[in-house]
């Protein structure tokens, strides 16, 4: 995976948040069809907010197709995740999407952002200083940064072959992306939610290094990493949740959050019987990160 800088100045005009609200779910004046809840929002994304191409086979790009929501997969803090079905009606073709919808100015809780952004930058004065007094578009920005930063993370992860959910596109503080569970909706379970012990977590294990060593040659951290946010789906470990992602080189605690990643993964493996060495664990990503 090639050093990618994921806030650089050059890319700024491609990444800049764009000031906009959560997507109301009826974009069209025509009549919805087949009871959709809202037409597909594909053609409300330019070229830089969709995903990478050749888009996947199973992706419904058409823009006939209808959007139904089918529940909430998971609320938290910042952001709740919402399963959405895309389909094209009087025929075969659908995916299921997993929309997630970052909360308004009124009720979210970015407490934590101070941390993670530092390195990232803001083109204009005035969006800096809304964002550090945290005025209500301020507030507003902040939750667009850290869709886009999600978003652009997850597009460089899933282009250098990483173990993410596919990123279909983002629209206002709505990032789409694909659904990893079954076809009937049910989500594949949290790698700590697995009864697995000992020699039976060894594939596993070796997929968690394999992704914390793909993010440390990007330069980057996940920053919150833990058995939560890494899903389980066919023996594949998937890595989810990336909107406090961190620049190890441009933040001052860059390698702190590489290492509570590592340490706090290792720990949970080894308290499930499969032992691992995390002193080695930290030098490969010292190294692969070149933190000298």
């Amino acid at each position: 995976m090639a050093r990618h800088k994921l806030w650089s100045d050059e890319d700024e005009s491609d990444h800049q948040p764009r000031r906009s609200t959560r997507p109301e779910l009826h974009y069209s004046d025509d009549p919805i069809a087949d009871d959709g809840d809202r037409w597909s929002t594909w053609d409300l994304s330019r070229a830089g907010e969709r995903g990478p191409k050749p888009y996947p086979a199973w992706l419904v790009t058409d823009l006939a197709a209808v959007d139904v929501e089918r529940g909430v997969l998971k609320t938290g803090k910042e952001a709740d995740v919402h399963l959405l079905w895309r389909g094209v009606p009087a025929t075969d073709r659908s995916c299921l999407l997993a929309a997630k919808r970052y909360r308004d100015a009124r009720h979210r809780q970015f407490h934590r952002d101070a941390a993670y952004t530092e390195g990232r930058r803001v083109r204009r004065s005035r969006e800096n200083r809304a964002m550090r007094t945290r005025t209500a578009f301020g507030r507003d920005l902040i939750a667009a940064e850290w869709a886009w930063t999600e978003f652009a993370a997850l597009k460089t992860l899933w282009t250098a072959g990483a173990a993410v959910p596919y990123p279909v596109q983002i629209v206002g503080t709505e990032l789409l992306l694909e659904f990893v569970g079954d076809a009937d909706g049910l989500a594949a379970p949290r790698l700590a939610e697995l009864p697995d012990r000992g020699d039976a977590l060894h594939p596993l294990w070796d997929q968690a290094v394999e992704l914390l060593v793909l993010l440390a040659r990007g330069g980057v951290a996940h920053g919150d990493l833990s058995a939560y946010n890494l899903l389980v789906h066919d023996g594949r470990l998937v890595m989810i949740d990336l909107p406090q992602v961190v620049d190890v080189v441009a933040n001052p605690q860059g390698a702190a959050f590489l290492d509570r990643d590592a340490l706090t993964v290792a720990g949970w493996f080894d308290r499930r019987g499969r032992p691992t060495d995390a002193g080695a664990l930290l030098e490969l990503l010292h190294r692969e990160a070149k933190l000298g």
